[in-house]
């Protein structure tokens, strides 16, 4: 089980660091995006990509 955290934050750190340095430019608009909306949208935002990721990782397991 602890392999397959370290290899998901591994491969966390891999696309980020994608987006990184294929597009900053959209990440930066992205961020800025972010930052003006509402703290509770953000909130909202969050916990929306928190379920995807969570029904997408049950999906592939079965």
């Amino acid at each position: 089980m602890i392999d397959d955290i370290i290899f998901g934050l591994g491969f966390v750190a891999i696309v980020e660091g994608l987006v990184l340095a294929l597009a900053p430019l959209h990440l930066k608009k992205a961020l800025f995006l972010l930052v003006s909306m509402r703290p509770d949208r953000v909130r909202v935002l969050a916990l929306i990509f928190i379920a995807l990721g969570v029904a997408t990782i049950a999906l592939v397991r079965r």
